[in-house]
């Protein structure tokens, strides 16, 4: 039995024992048989589409007394919701807005928050009683911006596919989910998932420090539709300190969606919790629902998703015939892809889109499949980006080793 200033202790000392979720869980698949005392924290994350995002911002619009409140705002066009305490007098508009906000099919408030982050001009238009207010702003001008979610982490999730002829417009798919039963959707980080990681919630709860897209932030409890079965947290950060690869839009049928991460610490104190982090993806079950009844019709596991050989996407640019139209670029949710300049890493999620979409398989991944009522379906949307999650893993595992994060008096620096 540790306690949390021994481990702080370690951790100043350079003697802890740190890894990320998927070190330990290569040891424990290796058959390493591993105790509290061979271990003292691990680092769990997990990134994807996390719709419950929103961002609370103070933004300077105009000069003292320009007008008296602001009925409407928009930011590069999403739509805002100016805040409960107005200081328009002040020429500053406190706004919230939602991730899932949409400007149009293209972009939404998760486009809006990276473009913010990586430091872009905003363009704020405020419609007030009696006039107009247009002003360019950047992060540098922002008095307050926080990002909170009000439900990120859910300790496992449900793959969506469409048990009717026609194509289904939702949030789980491109062009609309095809059907019967020809795709199937997916959503979370599996066995480096940091509740799937502390499932008697003896680590992770209100006040636990936490990387939030890479910016430090901290647990503010439960959140929304959390239930003991299916936990998921509330968290907020300063998007002054976040990464732009970290978050940003992700384009469905349904509209723009967002993208967030986050990197929880697990300290090691007891072999109860050696336990939690021995979970593997074999072992969580991965619900498969119809998306039109949300009728349970079998289940998976995460293996399916994530135990693939080549989980990264690679372009073969002298398999591309050149399409008029690249397709695969245009169906794919983040941007990340074009023809002429390949793959970029910052912004893949490795969903898989443009696999299915590309005639000439210029593009090629280890997908996965699910069984489902004893037939295969091929998995064409991942949610969820396993490889940035492991990447946060490592940013919070090196904050840790250089003494830049404790447990007890202070959190993160």
């Amino acid at each position: 039995m540790k306690t949390m200033r021994e481990i702080d202790e370690k951790i100043r000392n350079g003697s802890a024992v740190v890894y990320t979720a998927a070190e330990f869980k290569h040891l424990i698949r290796e058959g390493a048989e591993l105790s509290a005392a061979d271990v003292d924290v691990v680092t769990t994350g997990t990134t994807g589409v996390m719709s419950g995002t929103a961002a609370i911002l103070s933004v300077p619009v105009a000069e003292p007394g320009t007008f008296e409140r602001a009925e409407r705002v928009w930011a590069n066009g999403v739509p805002c919701m100016p805040g409960p305490c107005p200081n328009e007098r002040l020429g500053l508009v406190d706004l919230i807005v939602s991730g899932t906000a949409h400007a149009g099919a293209g972009y939404g408030g998760g486009h809006l928050f990276r473009d913010i982050v990586e430091g872009r001009g905003i363009e704020v238009v405020v419609e007030a009683a009696d006039r107009s207010v247009e002003a360019e702003v950047t992060i540098g001008d922002f008095s307050y911006a926080r990002l909170f979610t009000t439900r990120s982490a859910y300790k496992n999730y449900t793959a969506y596919l469409n048990l009717q002829p026609t194509r289904v417009k939702t949030i789980f798919s491109i062009g609309g989910l095809q059907g019967p039963c020809r795709e199937v959707s997916v959503s979370g980080c599996g066995e480096i998932n940091p509740l799937q990681n502390d499932p008697l919630g003896l680590a992770v709860g209100a006040g636990t420090p936490v990387l939030l897209n890479g910016s430090v932030g901290m647990v503010t409890g439960e959140g929304t539709r959390s239930t003991p079965e299916r936990p998921n947290l509330t968290v907020i950060a300063d998007m002054a300190g976040m990464q732009p690869r970290y978050m940003g839009g992700f384009k469905t049928s349904a509209g723009p969606e967002c993208i967030t991460s986050l990197g929880v610490a697990i300290p090691v104190l007891d072999d109860r919790q050696v336990a939690g982090l021995r979970v593997l993806d074999e072992e969580i079950p991965l619900p498969v629902a119809d998306i039109n009844t949300r009728a349970v019709l079998g289940e998976a596991t995460y293996a399916d998703v994530w135990q693939q050989p080549d989980r990264e996407v690679t372009y073969h640019p002298e398999w591309c015939e050149e399409c008029s139209t690249c397709v695969a670029a245009t169906v794919c949710p983040t941007g990340a892809f074009s023809r002429e300049t390949g793959i970029d890493r910052d912004r893949c999620l490795a969903c898989t889109a443009c696999l299915a979409a590309c005639p000439n398989d210029a593009l090629e991944a280890g997908e996965g499949s699910l069984r489902v009522r004893g037939r295969r379906v091929p998995i064409t949307l991942r949610q969820s980006g396993r490889t940035l999650a492991e990447d946060l893993c490592r940013d919070l595992q090196e904050m840790v080793l250089d003494s830049r994060f404790t447990f007890t008096g202070g959190g993160v620096r």
